[in-house]
C-alpha cells in the first residue's frame, strides 16, 4: 500500500511539474557572437612524394629528401615541439597498360611557425629541399581558446538583446534563462589570405607575398528566457 501511495505521489508531482512547464511563458531566441583577430602563427602541412619502379630506391630517395627537409626546419630555429611527422606511406601502384608495378612513397611533416616573418623563407626553403606538395596552410591564433570564451559571451548578450527587443512592445520583461543550447560548430577558423609567387621589383627588392587578413571565431547559442 505504501509503495502504491509513493508511486501515485511521484506521478502527481511529475504531472504537476509538466503542466507548470507548459504554462510557463517563454521566449526562444538565437544569439551569435563573433571575434576577429589577426593570426599570430601558421600551421603548414607539407609532403615529400617520390615515385619509381623499385620500392627500395623510392623509399631511400624519399627518406633522403625528408632528412634534408627536417634539417632545414631545425636550421630555421623552429622548436622541436613545433614540427612532427604526420604520415609515412609506401604503396605499390600497378600499371595495367604497361603491366608493371610502380611505387609511390610519401612523408608528410606538419610545422607550426610562431614567427610569421619566417614564412616566406621557410616555404621557399622547403621546396628547395625536396617538398613537392603543400597540402595545407592555416593561419591561427595562439589565443583561440580565450577568444572562443569571448565569442560565447557575446552570443549570450546578443540573444538577450534580441529577446528584450521582442518583448519591449508587449510590456513584459525578460527574466532568467530557462534553457541554453550551444549550436557552435567545431572547426578551425579559416583566414582570408592571399599568396603570390615571389617576385622582384625593379630595384631588386622582394615584394610582399602574403596578406593574412583576419580570422573570425564564431559562437552560436539558442536560449529560452522566462518572461516576467
Amino acid at each position: 500500500m505504501k509503495k502504491l501511495v509513493l508511486f501515485l505521489t511521484i506521478m502527481f508531482m511529475t504531472m504537476s511539474y509538466g503542466q507548470e512547464t507548459k504554462q510557463m511563458p517563454l521566449i526562444n531566441v538565437n544569439g551569435e557572437g563573433k571575434v576577429k583577430v589577426a593570426p599570430d602563427q601558421v600551421c603548414i602541412s607539407a609532403t615529400v612524394e617520390t615515385k619509381g619502379n623499385n620500392a627500395k630506391d623510392v623509399k631511400k630517395q624519399n627518406d633522403e629528401k625528408m632528412d634534408a627537409v627536417l634539417k632545414f626546419i631545425k636550421k630555421m630555429n623552429i622548436p622541436t615541439a613545433d614540427f612532427k611527422t604526420k604520415q609515412v606511406a609506401l604503396n605499390p601502384q600497378y600499371d595495367y597498360e604497361k603491366k608493371k608495378t610502380n611505387y609511390n612513397a610519401t612523408q608528410t611533416v606538419e610545422i607550426i611557425v610562431k614567427d610569421l616573418s619566417k614564412y616566406d623563407e621557410l616555404m621557399e626553403g622547403l621546396v628547395q629541399q625536396g617538398i613537392n606538395r603543400i597540402d595545407r596552410v592555416t593561419f591561427e591564433s595562439s589565443k583561440e581558446a580565450q577568444l572562443q570564451v569571448e565569442a560565447r559571451k557575446l552570443a549570450m548578450k546578443d540573444a538577450k538583446s534580441k529577446a528584450e527587443d521582442y518583448v519591449s512592445v508587449l510590456g513584459q520583461k525578460v527574466g532568467k534563462a530557462f534553457t541554453i543550447s550551444d549550436n557552435s560548430q567545431v572547426y578551425r577558423p579559416q583566414p582570408m589570405y592571399a599568396m603570390k609567387a615571389m617576385a622582384m621589383d625593379s630595384a631588386g627588392a622582394s615584394n610582399e607575398t602574403l596578406a593574412i587578413g583576419e580570422i573570425e571565431i564564431t559562437a552560436n547559442v539558442s536560449v529560452s528566457f522566462i518572461l516576467d
